[in-house]
C-alpha cells in the first residue's frame, strides 16, 4: 500500500530481506485475516502507518535463515508471531495516559508477503498438530479468545459461556470453553445454526428472531451466563449485563456496534459483574494456547481460503461475516 484505501493495494516485488543478528527470516506459508486488517487498509484506524505499508498480522511459516545471535529457533522451525510483539508476559505495556497498541500490521509492518524478517523474541513455535493454514489463525483471534476465557475470566468446568457471534474469535471461544468443560450458548444468524451446533455449541440462539436475554434465562433456568464473550460492543454490552449471572465475568473484546459502550448500572452493580477489557494477549499466553491446542486437539474453523492475488475478494468476504476464519495461502506447500 502507498496510502490508505483498498484501491491502493498492489502486489509488488522487492528484494528478500536479510535478518539482523537477533532476527530470523521466515518464509510465509499462510496469513489469516482479521476484520481489523480490513479497517487498517480502508481507514488507517489512526495508526502511524509508514508507506509503503504491508497489511496483515497473523501468519505461520518456516525459518529459512537466522542472525548469528539467534538462539530460540533453528532453520526449518515452523513459527508464528505474537500479535503484540512488545508484550512478552505480565501486564500489557503502556500507562494510563497512553495505553500501548503496538501491533503487527499497524504500528509495525504487516506480514502479507512471501518473506518477512523479525526479532526472534517476537516469535513462538507453531502447534505441531495444525497445518500452516490452521496455525495462522491463532495469533489474534485464537489468542484473544484464549486470553479472555482462560487467563482473565478463568473459565472452568460447569460454567455457562455466552458468545453472541459466529466469527473467528467467537468460534475459538466456543472451542476453548468446551475444552475446559463449560456449557456454551452461541447467538448468530439462523443460517449458521446447524454448523454452530456441529462445531460444538450446546445451544444456539437466533439473534434476529429470538430475545437473547430471555433465551439465556430460559436455557439456564434464570441463573444467567457465568461468562460472556462480548464481541459486539456498543449498546450490546447492556444485553451482556442483563444476561449475566450473579458474579459473572464479561470479557469486552469487540466494537462492531461502536466504541462507545453502554449498559444499565443497576444489574451491573447488583449482580457483582466484573468486566475485563481484552486486547489480544501476551506472547506467553500464545505459548500457553499452542500447548493447549496440541494437547486437546482443538481445530480452528476456517471458512474460506484465497490466493494472494484474490485479497480484495477475501476482504469482501470479511464484510459478509464469515463462519470462522479467512486464510490467504502464500505458499500452500509450506
Amino acid at each position: 500500500m502507498d496510502g490508505i484505501g483498498r484501491e491502493l493495494l498492489t502486489l509488488r516485488e522487492v528484494p528478500v530481506p536479510q535478518p539482523a543478528p537477533d532476527a530470523v527470516l521466515v518464509k510465509i506459508a499462510a496469513v489469516s485475516l482479521n476484520y481489523r486488517d480490513k479497517m487498517v487498509i480502508e481507514s488507517g484506524r489512526g495508526l502511524p502507518l509508514i508507506f509503503p505499508f504491508t497489511p496483515g498480522s497473523d501468519f505461520c511459516g518456516k525459518v529459512v535463515a537466522s542472525g548469528k545471535a539467534v538462539s530460540r529457533f533453528r532453520v526449518g522451525d515452523r513459527v508464528m508471531a505474537a500479535f503484540t510483539p512488545d508484550w512478552t508476559d505480565g501486564l500489557r505495556p503502556g500507562n494510563a495516559r497512553t495505553p500501548a497498541y503496538r501491533t503487527l500490521g499497524g504500528y509495525y509492518p504487516g506480514v502479507l508477503a512471501e518473506f518477512v524478517t523479525m526479532p526472534e523474541e517476537w516469535l513462538v513455535p507453531a502447534p505441531a498438530s495444525l497445518t500452516a493454514a490452521e496455525a495462522s489463525t491463532l495469533p489474534c483471534a485464537g489468542l484473544t479468545a484464549w486470553f479472555a476465557l482462560a487467563e482473565r475470566a478463568r473459565v472452568r468446568a460447569g460454567d455457562t459461556v455466552l458468545i453472541p457471534s459466529t466469527g473467528g474469535v467467537a468460534l475459538f471461544g466456543m472451542q476453548i470453553a468446551r475444552a475446559h468443560g463449560a456449557q456454551v450458548i452461541v447467538a448468530g444468524n439462523a443460517a449458521n445454526r446447524e454448523r454452530t451446533l456441529s462445531a460444538g455449541a450446546d445451544y444456539f440462539i437466533d439473534k434476529h428472531n429470538d430475545d437473547l436475554v430471555e433465551k439465556v434465562y430460559e436455557i439456564t433456568n434464570d441463573r444467567g451466563a457465568d461468562i460472556v464473550l462480548e464481541v459486539i460492543g456498543g449498546a450490546h454490552l447492556g444485553k451482556a449485563v442483563q444476561a449475566a449471572a450473579v458474579g459473572a465475568r464479561i470479557c469486552q473484546i469487540g466494537a462492531l456496534d461502536g466504541f462507545e459502550l453502554s449498559a444499565p448500572a443497576m444489574p451491573l452493580m447488583l449482580k457483582d459483574v466484573s468486566i475485563f477489557g481484552i486486547g489480544t494477549g501476551s506472547r506467553k499466553a500464545l505459548e500457553h494456547l499452542v500447548r493447549a491446542v496440541d494437547r486437546t486437539g482443538l481445530k480452528p474453523v476456517i471458512d474460506s481460503r484465497y490466493a494472494m492475488q484474490d485479497l480484495n475478494t477475501a476482504l469482501d468476504h470479511l464484510d459478509k461475516g464469515p463462519f470462522g476464519k479467512i486464510v490467504i495461502d502464500i505458499d500452500p506447500a509450506g
